[in-house]
């Protein structure tokens, strides 16, 4: 059994894994950059060890010093939360190597599912639908142009090794791609330290729905229902939502057989996301699959009373998945805001600096997962996150109005944050009847 663990991580999901530690009774320990020595989660945490400068690339992304961290605090297992280092397989190898559990899927499941080229081939031999697009990586502009000639415009070029947005670029006419396609190549090589593309069909007016798996190391799998995660900018995630008010209960089945069938075919354990395009006919499509937590998770908690943190913890543990997964039903309607510290005003410019004040919203069915406090610097070296405002009603209208509440009870000073732009999209008639798609932003009026 586990008996300390170390969270490769920071913000407001290192303070989650903290809490879900607690609850099952396990020690934890914290590391840390310079730039997070006063951050929650190293005070909550039992033990907490600086382990480089406020350059991610020197601390949080260093695999040495997060092992050598875990070594010398006995720590015999790292949760790697997302971001950094959670979908890196050569890090999860080492962990490995040095004796240590990585609580998430296999080394081997995360490279073949991280490799988006080879992951869409692995799909489609197991029958799961797919986005049209290049059976192989694209080197080349001259393979460029043929795919795109043979799969028609508009398209999307897309980083094999890509996540969050980046090497991402849509084409809409031949005469785009060779400028599309060097820079998308070179955000690709900046991000991820690898340029190699691939090219999809670009589904316009598509909903983006992604489905929540949980697997154990018995070959079971769970399925625990779908997210919507059409309200995004730049292929950034603002809100979520579920159920998607989308998905009847016949899509609904449809889209869990899908998925787990997506994750055996592969032997998933731990938790993991299947990611699909929905187009306007309700066409189905798969994009990708995502072996790590979420940021959204907590959505899927309030509608199934479950939480996958312990869960991937327990499973780590050797634990088979509780019997009564396989009948649950989704209980009411959750929906997330994302607030970060940006200026929606100011097209969203970031907005690092202290914050004077603050208080988070309470009442029925509110819950808010965040790592800042008053006086807490934010800084500029990191996502700009600053927590995830969560509401649970009877059904959507109820989430609704309990997040435009909380949303006003929430105080945060001293720095911008994207809570106008919240307060906005809730108040929207199209939002409100679940009328929007993935470019709803475009034309959205702030």
């Amino acid at each position: 059994m586990i008996e300390k663990i170390l969270i490769a991580n920071r913000g407001e999901i290192a303070l989650r894994i903290i809490r879900a530690c607690k609850e099952l009774g396990i020690p934890t320990v914290a590391v840390y950059s310079t730039a997070d020595s006063l951050s929650l989660h190293v005070r909550f945490a039992d033990e907490a060890v600086c382990i480089g400068p406020a350059n991610s690339q020197n601390s949080y992304l260093k695999q040495s010093q997060i092992i050598s961290a875990a070594e010398v605090t006995n720590a015999d297992a790292i949760h790697p939360g997302y971001g950094f280092l959670a979908e890196n397989p050569d890090f999860a190898q080492m962990c490995l190597d040095n004796e240590i559990v990585f609580i998430g899927p296999s080394p081997s499941v995360i490279k073949r599912m991280g490799d988006k080229a080879e992951a869409r081939a692995t799909m489609k031999k197991a029958g799961v639908p797919i986005i049209p697009g290049s059976e192989d990586i694209i080197s080349d502009i001259k393979t460029a142009r043929k795919v795109a000639a043979d799969i028609g415009y508009p398209v999307i070029l897309k980083a094999v090794a890509g996540g969050g947005g980046r090497g991402m670029r849509i084409v809409r006419e031949e005469s785009q791609l060779e400028d599309a396609f060097s820079t998308a190549r070179e955000e690709a090589r900046t991000a991820f330290g690898n340029p190699a593309m691939y090219m999809e069909r670009l589904i316009e007016n598509a909903r983006h729905i992604e489905v929540q798996i949980m697997g154990d190391n018995f070959g079971n799998i769970a399925f625990l229902g779908e997210r919507e995660c059409s309200i995004q900018r730049r292929h950034q995630k603002l809100i979520e939502e579920s159920p998607s008010p989308a998905v009847t209960e016949d899509l609904r089945e449809k889209f869990g057989k899908i998925a787990v069938r997506a994750a055996k075919t592969v032997n998933y354990s731990s938790a993991g996301t299947v990611e699909f395009l929905m187009d306007k006919h309700r066409n189905i499509y798969f994009m990708e699959m995502n072996t790590r937590i979420q940021v959204e998770h907590p959505v899927t908690e309030m509608v199934t009373g479950f939480d996958l943190l312990k869960e991937q913890i327990n499973i780590a543990n050797g634990l088979k998945l509780p019997r009564w997964l396989r009948k649950f039903r989704l209980r009411g309607h959750s929906i997330e805001c994302r607030i970060n510290a940006e200026d929606p005003y100011k097209n969203f410019r970031p907005s690092p600096g202290k914050i004077t004040a603050f208080h988070a919203p309470g009442g029925p069915g509110t819950r808010m997962d965040t790592h800042v406090y008053a006086g807490y610097e934010i800084p500029s070296n990191y996502d700009s996150l600053l927590g995830k405002l969560i509401t649970h009603g009877k059904d959507r209208k109820e989430a609704i109005a309990r997040m435009e509440r909380a949303l006003d009870e929430t105080i945060i000073e001293g720095v911008s944050t994207s809570i106008p732009f919240h307060q906005a999209i809730m108040k929207d008639p199209a939002f409100r009847a679940g009328d929007f798609h993935i470019d709803f932003l475009k034309d959205f009026k702030f």
